[in-house]
């Protein structure tokens, strides 16, 4: 009998009204060149020897499922067990930090009662971090509590992000938004199969809730035990800390604390040759993904694959998403540019560190 199952929702939205987020889900966002966001989630069950992950997909799922295919890459497209690709509910209206949507697990339950996992992994997709979730399944089984939540200190304020209030290691409540100091809930979370299965009938009812917006009032019945994550972890919700987090990657500490020795985070395979720089390109202080062609200058930047900078062209302080073409002579700085676009030979865009500039993709 497998320890641990795992189970990733991916059927929700933030509450940004930024373009960067619209058209496709936050989990299948393109981050550091050459990940999608959803990696994380996936890699960190898969590490922990989790080999049954469910994942519940938005009505938008055409790029997900693009890139999670069978879940080969994450050796998950097995016969026993495997990447289930389960249906997520029309949402409606949008409620801030409803990630674990009951009418969700409502709707997928079937995959939690014939999966015979002691315990289920639930993780959303927007908090990019490496969890070695076998100690967190250890500290569960130690505690003796009926759930297991991970917690870090917030580090700045995020209407998106849910807020536990703390006493002596134990969830008292919860709450919507974050602000500086906060315990935040980095939505991951262990708890017991027969009792999610258990809880999912008793709030049926109130399907529209998010599970731990139902738990709220139940916290002083059902034992919630926290445990603060001490690593890198990145809230992605919105533009900023979208670009933010590529940026903050491209110094060697953070991202080893990201990816330290030993840690795999996994990936869709692309057949694309190397980069290419070409004689005058200049590059520095840069992530470059593969299939990138450089002619220009490049640096404190992430760019996706099969970028091109043409000769002239310069590009600094920016996230260029995949197949896009930097024109002759053009200048882009504090800019996220989005798939497959072509800037014009000369032109200039330029943001600022207060309002980073951003092209929608196509």
């Amino acid at each position: 009998m497998p320890k641990a199952i795992g189970l990733i929702t991916c059927n929700y939205t933030t509450t940004s009204k930024d373009d960067v987020f619209s058209g496709r889900p936050a989990a299948s966002m393109p981050y550091l060149g050459r990940y999608r966001m959803v990696d994380f989630a996936l890699s960190n069950m898969v590490n922990a020897g989790i080999r049954s992950v469910g994942m519940i997909m938005p009505y938008n799922y055409r790029s997900l499922i693009d890139h999670v295919g069978s879940g080969k890459e994450w050796n998950l497209d097995r016969k026993n067990g495997g990447l289930f690709i389960m249906p997520g509910s029309t949402l409606g209206v949008s409620r801030t930090g409803a990630r674990f949507l009951i009418r969700d697990l409502v709707q997928n339950s079937e995959y939690l009662t014939k999966n015979h996992g002691k315990y289920v992994v639930l993780s959303s997709a927007n908090f990019v971090a490496t969890i070695d979730l076998k100690d967190l399944i250890k500290k569960h089984e130690e505690s003796g509590a009926n759930i297991t939540v991970l917690t870090q200190k917030a580090k700045k304020s995020n209407v998106d992000v849910v807020k536990f209030n703390i006493e002596d290691g134990i969830v008292r409540s919860m709450s919507t938004g974050v602000k500086l100091g906060d315990d935040a809930f980095l939505d991951y979370a262990i708890i017991d199969r027969d009792l999610l299965i258990e809880l999912i009938d008793i709030f049926s009812p109130n399907d529209h809730l998010d599970l731990f917006e139902a738990l709220n009032p139940e916290f002083s019945r059902i034992r919630v035990h926290a445990v603060e994550f001490d690593g890198y972890v990145a809230p992605i919700f919105d533009k900023d800390t979208y670009y933010e987090s590529n940026i903050d990657l491209l110094t060697q500490e953070v991202l080893e604390e990201l990816a330290p020795e030993g840690a795999k985070i996994m990936t869709k395979a692309h057949d694309t040759p190397p980069a290419k720089y070409e004689p005058g390109a200049k590059v520095s202080h840069s992530l470059i993904a593969s299939g990138d062609r450089i002619f220009g200058t490049v640096q404190g930047s992430v760019l996706g694959r099969n970028v091109t900078i043409e000769a002239g062209a310069s590009v600094r302080d920016s996230v260029i998403m995949q197949g896009v073409v930097i024109g002759a002579g053009a200048q882009v700085e504090n800019a996220i540019i989005d798939k497959n676009n072509v800037v014009p030979a000369g032109t200039e865009l330029r943001g600022t560190d207060e309002h980073i500039l951003y092209m929608r993709k196509n």
